[in-house]
């Protein structure tokens, strides 16, 4: 994108910005995302023994969370920040999610954890109220928050009838998740709508518009303009 700028002295400057292709992060960070919430719903409607709770918490610490961080560092680099700052805030939840779980006795619950997952939660719904123009996404984060919301009452009260209730909207949330991660894969690999992902607005001309109308804000982003 070549534009102009004020230099000294009043005159003007040409300035290019270069824009370098990124593939959509939100299929790998929405996958990871699935694993995590399944597997801790596993234990949470006792479906496996609550020591094995321990093995949620490692594939939390070493699949969700590194591979969530590496979609929040590519979710910035795609001028996304709803990507960016959703899949930060998800993956160090399941961090602390997950080392709490490894270090308490199995099936004990952690008023400070769940204090913790409600803030979470009340965090995760800035990126799904921006999220707007592409409302699958945005679905996925506000079940995040519900599902973090629902466990954080769990562990703050011991109740056990709040932490089948986490486990049943954690296994909604993966199905949604899974939805939502292959039909942002098929739609980047296909270049085309495959799965509805309910795009509208900005989200719907990210993939409709003409590529001048694609660039003609970003001078005004984060990253290219003076300040943030």
């Amino acid at each position: 994108m070549n534009g102009a700028g004020d230099g000294e002295g009043g005159g003007s400057l040409p300035v290019r910005v270069v824009l370098r292709p990124v593939g959509t992060p939100l299929p790998l960070g929405f996958l990871a995302l699935a694993v995590a919430t399944t597997a801790f719903a596993a234990v949470q409607l006792g479906w496996v023994p609550l020591d094995q709770g321990r093995v949620a918490a490692l594939a939390a610490l070493l699949f969700t969370v590194p591979l969530q961080l590496v979609a929040c560092v590519f979710g910035f680099l795609a001028r996304d920040p709803v990507a960016g700052t959703g899949m930060g805030v998800l993956a160090g939840t399941w961090a602390v999610v997950g080392a709490t779980t490894l270090t308490s006795p199995p099936g004990s619950s952690s008023p400070g954890l769940g204090v913790v997952l409600i803030a979470a939660a009340a965090c995760l719904l800035v990126p799904a109220a921006a999220a707007r123009g592409k409302l699958v996404a945005a679905a996925v984060m506000a079940l995040s928050a519900v599902r973090f919301a629902v466990t954080g009452v769990a562990e703050a009260t011991g109740s056990d009838a709040w932490l089948v209730g986490a486990g049943g909207v954690g296994l909604v949330l993966a199905l949604v998740a899974l939805y939502a991660a292959a039909g942002f894969e098929f739609e980047d690999v296909r270049r085309r709508t495959v799965l509805p992902l309910a795009r509208s607005g900005d989200g719907a001309a990210a993939l409709r518009g003409a590529p001048r109308e694609q660039v003609s804000a970003v001078a005004h982003e984060a990253g290219v303009r003076k300040q943030l």
